[in-house]
């Protein structure tokens, strides 16, 4: 028995050796030494074995940036922030933009304390796309974050894939493809002339990494959050896995036709690059190329399609289509998540109080973050001339939208009050409009330019 118990001893000595030989420290606990500070001003120092940033109004976001870059690794580090701060530390991180301008960009785990938006943890990409993995994917997990206090923190970057993990809990579960090595970089958040944010410390401790065969140390044992894909136009084996379909595969029309053709239509319409594009012509509805619609018909699914609008733009992805329903002028009629310039686009200010705004049902409910639960209402739109996420479930009679993670609309069709809606809209002489069990999905010709990608489906 004692020669077992010395040789199980002897398994965990070893064990325990090769796990220190595999990580790496970034930081030695004394100095800086291997790093460099970048873009802003504040004020970064060491004591007793931790970095301590500290706000300074009147300057831009500050990083201190290893000197090294890293592809693949498994990063862990604790972090404390003073009450009322954002920060984080960026991966897979470059100094320059496309450009050449001097601005730290890549991917950022976040570190949040705003009241409304608990989303440290969640992945955004620091002056680039912006929000990747917003924690409202999976807000149940937030509360593992403990607010004020030391939080260990562990990043697994393998190829694609990027966890995040707090206190030992899954935050985010991000696949990407855009950005495969950079340096590794501690923020301090710009505070503008925030006077009473000036001096409040951020702290890093225990900052350790490894890059040896990472793969095969990602945990394997923990409750996965929903993964996020940004992968162009292709599923990942998880979402395989699951059921998701691709409607649309990047290069031709397969699936599609025009919603008044026998086929898809030969101008108007272009396929270049993983990009599906309607072209701009007179901003007349279905008058140049004209809609396109599904062949097949779908019923309860969850469909996600990342959209790029131009300056003054305007489209919209419908649902429960039924083409023959208007034989007129215009457009197909189906119930739509209505794309928009919103600030440029006169349509904006038509409806009834912003329910023709972009995400929003089409003038039937307005798009807005309340149903989040945030106290700012706005939506979180990325901008013209940026990807945003279209997100539609159908359940049933039961639907919502979301716009880049948040849900923004959620309604019953066939209700009294479904009902009472469509009775005072556009809708209101087609019969029993939205009841349809099922119907096609359409992209919508407006006469603007609009690019469509990562067009998939799940049915439920």
């Amino acid at each position: 028995m004692m020669k077992r118990n010395i040789l199980i001893l002897m398994m965990m000595a070893s064990a325990a050796t090769l796990n220190a030989q595999e990580w790496v420290n970034l930081f030695n606990g004394k100095n800086l030494k291997g790093w460099e500070k970048l873009d802003g001003s504040a004020e970064f120092r060491v004591e007793n074995g931790e970095v301590i940033g500290v706000s300074r109004r009147g300057t831009p976001n500050t990083f201190m940036a290893t000197k090294k870059v890293y592809s693949d690794f498994i990063l862990e580090y604790e972090m404390k922030m003073d009450h009322g701060l954002n920060s984080g530390v960026q991966i897979r991180s470059v100094a320059l933009q496309p450009d050449g301008t001097e601005r730290v960009n890549g991917y950022q785990v976040e570190c949040d304390d705003h009241d409304s938006r608990p989303w440290a943890g969640g992945i955004y990409e620091e002056a680039s796309r912006g929000w990747l993995y917003p924690m409202s994917y999976h807000m149940c997990v937030t509360k593992e974050n403990r607010r004020g206090e030391w939080n260990k923190i562990r990043v697994e970057a393998v190829g694609s894939t990027i966890r995040t993990y707090i206190n030992g809990v899954n935050f985010a579960n991000l696949v990407d493809d855009a950005r495969q090595e950079g340096f590794i970089a501690l923020q301090v958040h710009g505070i503008g002339n925030n006077a009473a944010l000036e001096g409040k410390e951020i702290r890093w401790k225990n900052i350790r990494i490894v890059t040896e065969e990472p793969k095969k140390y990602m945990k394997s044992d923990v409750n996965l959050s929903p993964e996020v894909s940004y992968l162009t136009n292709a599923l990942t084996p998880l979402q395989k896995e699951e059921g998701w379909k691709l409607l649309w595969d990047g290069k031709s029309s397969e699936g599609w036709r025009g919603a008044r053709l026998e086929s898809f239509p030969e101008k108007g319409w272009s396929m270049e690059e993983g990009l599906l594009t309607v072209e701009k012509s007179d901003g007349g509805e279905s008058a140049h190329g004209g809609d396109i619609v599904t062949i097949k018909k779908y019923k309860d699914f969850i469909l996600e399609v990342d959209f790029k609008i131009t300056k003054g733009a305007n489209s919209g992805i419908k649902y429960f289509v039924d083409p023959d329903l208007n034989t007129g002028a215009g457009s197909a009629i189906g119930c739509e998540f209505q794309i928009l310039d919103d600030k440029n686009h006169p349509d904006a200010k038509k409806g009834i109080a912003g329910n023709r705004t972009v995400a929003s049902l089409y003038d039937l409910i307005k798009a807005d973050a309340l149903l989040y639960g945030q106290d700012n209402t706005e939506k979180r739109f990325n901008g013209v001339g940026k990807w945003n996420r279209a997100r539609i479930v159908v359940r049933g009679a039961e639907v919502t939208h979301y716009l880049n993670g948040i849900k923004v609309v959620e309604y019953e069709r066939g209700t009294q009050m479904w009902k009472a809606l469509v009775a005072y809209s556009k809708y209101a002489t087609w019969p029993a409009f939205g009841e349809a069990k099922s119907g096609h999905i359409l992209l919508q010709d407006h006469g603007d330019e609009v690019s469509f990608k990562n067009i998939r489906i799940l049915e439920l």
